[in-house]
């Protein structure tokens, strides 16, 4: 499959081009494509076939910060490569001109833009994606990039000028100044050096209403900050609460930087032996599976076995008729990951100064909190999704925190800030209002009208005969109210929140090493910083269904 890219677009919020950037062939012109695109039945998948087109055309499309990213080729290609380009480009964009990605920001750098999209994609075939490695090809216009970069000194944030302007003129000395390892720029220098990990997982629970997992899975992502002179060769060590020897068959699913010695982790999983590109990037990801088979049977028959710092409970159609539901919040403190040995993580991630230790979360006991040995609980939100039929809430009484409702919005949401956090229960009880009846409407006031009213046949104030009426006896309108009040209660409950200092897999860093015979250019004595930080992140990601 070797398919080749025709051109990239950019459109605006307002569906304007705002770019066209054509590398090989004849492509589509921007508003000739923007109406084919549109044409499709939404939601719109990344990949659109257009077989009316001359040739017949792929469109790949990605949406970010309300710019619309389309890719064409009339060719077959690899759809996870046109893709995975995409979002180079938006990161590389980001890199130089600036986060987040503004329509106004791009057209006013399209001197920089020109150049890193051919940098980035030679005549169809992708070329050079890795920021580093464009700072030192990619010229910044202006004469305050060209004075910076002419006397060899970073220049403006977002920007990075080549270490020689003047050696970039010719292919000879371009050659010669290109770094060995293509995602590390060349002559790296820093005042202060400092290394940093952050390991990022997100959540994505789902509980059955019994409280029984139905499934659970984290995603992980490895994220590394390096600011040191030279060329340094690092080795990670990543471990398990059960051992390094598990470390298999936690991470699933492993994905690397091109970094990454592969060589090395399959000889000894766990350990990851890299030299690493100049700044913060993303070093590896990752997928853990929550519930891990026993014998063929999931072996978590519980929430509580998953250790998640929030459990969450339902209950639907309380009250003398029904009309009530309540969600029942139960917040339990958490083990940090522990200590690593990695040299200077105490002020980062570790032991607190003194050896003070946090009141559970939130941070009562004055301490500091958000470390792996005092995680904190933050931004806790519980979400209830409503039915279309709910016309009002009635009642809201929380135990906890504030609550917003918009009847407009159809949904719910319970906020506890991190100070009332704490460990214990917390409730919600709610009153649902429906659907105006006739009952409701007329009855109360004495209003209904029993029949038609014939007012040329009947006198004005003459006394009409009364209808026969089937009264319905109260055990029945309430059985009544009881089933269509059923049909107002909420089918689900999502869960948000961020703990600072934990990781649901339970993996942490173990030590952060620097192969001094390996490395280069480090300079003599010099002891870089290291940190670790572990943060949980769940965005609606844990729902119970009622």
């Amino acid at each position: 499959m070797n398919g080749a890219i025709e051109a990239l677009y950019i459109y605006d919020e307002h569906n304007r081009p705002i770019l066209a950037h054509p590398y090989t062939s004849r492509p589509l012109t921007a508003p000739q494509l923007l109406p084919l695109y549109l044409g499709q039945p939404t939601p719109r998948p990344n990949l659109i076939y257009l077989p009316n087109t001359s040739p017949p055309t792929l469109v790949f499309s990605l949406i970010h910060c309300h710019l619309l990213f389309l890719l064409t080729s009339s060719t077959e290609i690899e759809p996870l490569l046109a893709l995975e380009f995409l979002h180079r480009v938006i990161d590389v964009f980001e890199e130089f001109i600036g986060a987040p990605l503004l329509a106004h920001k791009v057209e006013s750098s399209y001197d920089v833009v020109a150049q890193l999209l051919n940098e980035m994609c030679d005549a169809g075939a992708v070329s050079t994606t890795e920021p580093n490695a464009l700072r030192d090809v990619v010229e910044v216009e202006g004469w305050i990039g060209k004075l910076l970069g002419g006397i060899n000194i970073p220049g403006k944030p977002g920007f990075s000028a080549p270490s020689n302007m003047s050696a970039i003129s010719s292919t000879g000395s371009l050659a010669a100044n290109t770094p060995a390892l293509p995602w590390r720029r060349a002559n790296v220098r820093h005042t202060s050096n400092e290394l940093y990990v952050d390991l990022v997982e997100t959540l994505s629970v789902t509980l059955a209403p019994s409280g029984r997992p139905l499934a659970a899975f984290a995603n992980g992502t490895i994220a590394f900050t390096s600011k040191i002179s030279g060329v340094p060769d690092l080795l990670l060590n990543l471990s398990t609460p059960s051992g390094r020897q598990n470390i298999n068959s936690v991470m699933e699913l492993p994905v690397f930087h091109p970094c990454v010695r592969l060589a090395r982790w399959r000889e000894k999983p766990g350990e990851l032996s890299f030299v690493p590109p100049d700044g913060r990037f993303v070093l590896a990801g990752y997928e853990v599976d929550l519930l891990p088979l026993q014998n063929g049977k999931v072996g978590i028959t519980n929430s509580s076995n998953l250790k998640l710092p929030v459990n969450v409970e339902v209950k639907t159609s309380l009250g003398p008729t029904g009309s009530d539901f309540e969600v029942r919040l139960f917040i339990t403190k958490v083990s940090g990951q522990g200590n690593s040995s990695i040299s200077g993580s105490s002020s980062r991630s570790s032991s607190l100064p003194g050896g003070r230790s946090g009141s559970g979360f939130g941070g009562l006991g004055g301490s500091h909190v958000g470390t792996s040995s005092t995680p904190a609980l933050e931004d806790l939100v519980v979400t209830v999704p409503l039915p279309s039929d709910v016309r009002n809430l009635s009642e809201i009484r929380a135990s906890r925190g504030d609550t917003t409702y918009n009847p407009g919005e159809r949904k719910l949401e319970w906020n506890i800030p991190a100070k009332e956090a704490v460990a214990g229960g917390a409730t919600l009880r709610c009153t649902l209002v429906g659907p105006l009846s006739d009952d409701e409407d007329f009855d109360a006031n004495g209003f209904r009208l029993d029949g038609g009213y014939n007012y040329e046949e009947e006198p004005y104030q003459s006394h009409p005969v009364a209808a026969p009426k089937t009264e319905m006896t109260v055990v029945q309108k309430d059985s009544k109210k009881i089933a269509q009040n059923k049909i107002l209660m909420p089918s689900s409950a999502m869960v948000s929140f961020s703990v600072k200092g934990w990781l649901a897999s339970g993996i942490k860093v173990e030590s952060l090493v620097i192969d001094t015979r390996k490395s280069r250019g480090l300079g003599e004595g010099v002891k870089p910083y290291k940190g670790v930080k572990y943060l949980t992140v769940s965005r609606g990601g844990v729902e119970i269904r009622c």
